[in-house]
């Protein structure tokens, strides 16, 4: 915790330094001495520090909480003897007995494409690793499926409701108007490959390697279709639904609303936190709770530099251990897949992303050896299916770069 500390005190340093540049900077735009290039350059320097510094707080918390890949044995005779004879597959490719194991440890057949699921532990430590470094998984809703043969009603009508005496007669009310969601799904791989000279090996963790291995490639792959997915054998992203500026009462359903910045290919030139606080604004009230941004790091070195009507900046860090940083006082999540300040881009999301978007992980990651392929290399080729749904536009707002 004492690195914590030190490194939040550093973090506070930078900000109040950063503060300092910029205001010179606005200073040095005024009066035009020729010197806003010079500043520029030591705030872009500010900037990584303050990325620096953000990563080594995130990365001593990751670690934290980061469960121990070799973990406890299992208690359940059942699961432990499966696991041990999927190490014995893991390492020579011995598959006797397997598929029985399997079926009463994970209640799932072998594959008609063949291959195993993966034992429970290991598949638990895959979707941790996953969810520790994917920011979509962080904020969004997300549920373990057995099938992908799901459909949700949706009321986008509303039952109507209304008071009465204790012993008057109810009305009627409207019948609610619903609308069927269904999920996009995909399935996804990797296909680390190790020697097998090196898997016979007694001090090589075979499964600790094959975690490390998928889970950043898979957490990659699934947070640019979360974000932006085309829903062609990948989920659909939130960034590919439907986009209007129509407000929420009269705006179709399924579809989302943004607020134009007012210039084609960037922010306001001037008072561009008017912006943010209409993007707050647009949102209902009952989202508040849950809200937070959403942006890649382009996008906040830009909002970092503003400043409300008093002169504040609207970015505040959190000096406090376990305190996010905010912007106008709501958390915010990186997301090196939301496109940046652009033409037409959507650079900016704001809202309760739990509510809007929930992430779908077919149970099963499965596993196929093939030790014939890329001699004298053993394929390991994993994949697992994962879908998604967007339940709620009205919980998630935009701005885009437009006129």
């Amino acid at each position: 915790m004492s690195d914590v500390k030190e490194i939040l005190e550093q973090y506070g340093q930078a900000f109040e330094e950063y503060k300092k540049t910029n205001d010179a900077r606005y200073e040095e735009l005024k009066n035009g001495t020729g010197k806003a290039a010079e500043l520029e350059g030591k705030l872009s320097r500010i900037e990584e520090t303050l990325s620096a510094k953000e990563k080594q707080i995130s990365d001593i918390e990751a670690k934290m909480n980061r469960p121990s890949l070799t973990g406890t044995p299992s208690e359940d005779p059942v699961k432990a003897e499966h696991k041990k004879a999927f190490d014995a597959f893991l390492r020579k490719g011995i598959e006797s007995g397997l598929a029985d194991l399997q079926k009463k440890a994970v209640q799932v057949g072998v594959d008609a494409d063949g291959g195993y699921a993966v034992p429970e532990e290991m598949s638990r430590e895959i979707y941790k690793m996953i969810d520790a470094d994917s920011p979509m998984r962080e904020v969004c809703g997300v549920r373990l499926v057995g099938t992908e043969d799901i459909k949700q009603l949706v009321d986008v009508g509303g039952v109507t409701t209304g008071w009465v005496a204790e012993t008057a007669a109810r009305p009627a009310t409207n019948s609610p108007q619903l609308a069927q969601v269904t999920p996009t799904f995909g399935e996804i791989y990797a296909m680390p490959a190790a020697t097998q000279k090196a898997i016979d090996d007694v001090f090589f963790d075979v499964e600790g390697w094959l975690v490390d291995s998928v889970s950043s490639k898979f957490a990659k792959e699934e947070n640019a279709a979360f974000t932006t997915g085309d829903g062609t054998n990948k989920p659909k992203g939130i960034l590919a639904a439907t986009m209007a500026k129509t407000a929420d009462d009269t705006r179709a359903f399924g579809t989302f609303q943004y607020l134009e910045t007012g210039v084609a290919a960037g922010m306001p030139a001037t008072n561009p936190a008017d912006l943010l606080i209409d993007l707050i604004t647009a949102l209902k009230s009952r989202y508040y709770r849950n809200a937070r941004f959403m942006m890649n790091r382009q996008t906040l070195a830009t909002i970092r530099k503003w400043k409300d009507s008093q002169n504040n900046y609207l970015w505040q860090p959190g000096l406090q251990s376990g305190e996010p940083n905010s912007i106008l006082g709501f958390p915010y999540t990186y997301n090196d897949d939301m496109p940046g300040i652009g033409a037409n881009a959507l650079c900016v999301a704001f809202g309760d992303f739990r509510e809007a978007y929930i992430i779908l992980d077919r149970t099963g990651i499965r596993l196929l050896r093939d030790p014939y392929t890329n001699k004298p290399y053993v394929n390991f080729y994993i994949t697992k299916r994962v879908g998604s749904m967007i339940l709620n536009t009205e919980a998630l707002k935009f701005i885009k770069c437009e006129v």
